[in-house]
């Protein structure tokens, strides 16, 4: 299991427990696609990297691919606990430009009220 996913106040917070990488990305995708057919209703996600201590450009580019898909559908997404190795990898990307990063899971769903 790559991804955790649960919902708060109709918010999918999505946990990701495994690094993301080129071997990752497509389990990822997979079981995050599933729970969003199983909940057609969620339109806002927090994906929750606290676990996750490294992130390649395949991780990168299919955190862009989600957060596409996620806005198509009238909903946004945003990123909360960001590691130190990942962040470097927003940071040399300047992804950080592209979503909206928070310190913790609850301050990025205060974001949505």
């Amino acid at each position: 299991m790559v991804v955790t996913c649960s919902k708060e106040h109709g918010i999918g917070v999505v946990q990701v427990s495994h690094a993301l990488t080129a071997a990752t990305v497509d389990t990822f995708r997979e079981q995050l696609s599933n729970w969003q057919s199983a909940e057609p209703s969620v339109k806002n996600y927090v994906i929750d990297l606290k676990q996750v201590d490294f992130m390649d450009s395949a991780g990168l580019g299919t955190l862009i691919a989600v957060l596409k898909r996620i806005t198509e559908r009238g909903g946004d997404m945003k990123i909360a606990c960001l590691q130190k190795k990942p962040r470097l990898v927003f940071e040399i990307t300047r992804a950080y430009k592209v979503f909206e990063i928070y310190d913790s899971v609850a301050e990025a769903l205060k974001m949505f009220s």
